[in-house]
Order: structure tokens, then C-alpha cells, then sequence
């Protein structure tokens, strides 16, 4: 299995940063990445079990599943169930942890997935920066910091 592990510090609150990401439908709201997003069959976004099928900017479609959601841990699970990219069983969960010392959060996003070992360096890489350092990077911009 690869595994993908990116962290950072947000400043703001893990409150605060979870109202702006909770919502497993909100992606464009706050990935610059993702052009639009639908919860399927009419769910609402925060559904254990609900799938959101999103299209990237370039025009690329991903489904996935939200598989677990903890308003108290501040996390989400979910699995992708169909995408452009070489990979099976991608299951990845984004944290948010207070930090005490200021008015910041911790944030992880990481991913495990099974994929052919040549394509196994490009994946963890373009996962790893685009992906979630992207949408990192964006949530920085909109806390300041």
C-alpha cells in the first residue's frame, strides 16, 4: 500500500476551519482545484455513507464516499470509488487538532492505496502536493497565515 501524510498549521481555530470544510459537498467552496461538487440520490453532505461526484478544473471526474465524520475529532473519512488516477482501495481522512498556544489548528490529510509500483512515486507526489498541500495552502490564504 502507499501511503500519502501531509501536514500543516492553520491559523485559525479547528472550529473555525472545520465550519469551512465540514460539509463533504463544500470542496469548491474552498479547494481552488475543484470546479463543482453534487451529494448524490439527494442527501444532505454530511451523511455517513453519502457519495460526492465533483469534477476538477480540468475537467476530470471523481467519486467518492464519505465513510466516517466526527464533529467532535474534527475529521473526516471517505474512499474513492471512481477517478482518473492508476489507483484501487484509496481510502484517506482529514484532521483538524487545536492548537493551544494561539488560535491555530493542526492539519493532516493523508491517504493509503494500492497502485503499480512505477506509478506508486508520481501518485504520492501529486496527491501529496496538489491535492492536499493545495488545499491547505487555500484554507491558509482564506485564515491569513
Amino acid at each position: 500500500m502507499a501511503r500519502v501524510y501531509v501536514s500543516s498549521v492553520i491559523g485559525a481555530g479547528a472550529g473555525e476551519v472545520w465550519k469551512r470544510i465540514r460539509d463533504f459537498n463544500a470542496l469548491p467552496k474552498w479547494h481552488p482545484r475543484i470546479r463543482d461538487s453534487r451529494i448524490e440520490d439527494g442527501l444532505p453532505g454530511d451523511k455517513v455513507g453519502c457519495i460526492r461526484n465533483f469534477n476538477l478544473q480540468n475537467g476530470d471526474n471523481i467519486r467518492e464516499q464519505l465513510l466516517g465524520l466526527s464533529d467532535y475529532d474534527h475529521f473526516c473519512t471517505y474512499s474513492m470509488l471512481d477517478g482518473p488516477m492508476p489507483l484501487s482501495d484509496y481510502v484517506a481522512t482529514l484532521r483538524l487538532t487545536p492548537i493551544t498556544d494561539g488560535d491555530r489548528c493542526f492539519a493532516e490529510w493523508s491517504a493509503e492505496f494500492a497502485c503499480a509500483p512505477n506509478d506508486e512515486s508520481d501518485l504520492v507526489a501529486g496527491i501529496g502536493g496538489n491535492v492536499f498541500q493545495g488545499g491547505f495552502d487555500a484554507l491558509k490564504r482564506h485564515f491569513g497565515g
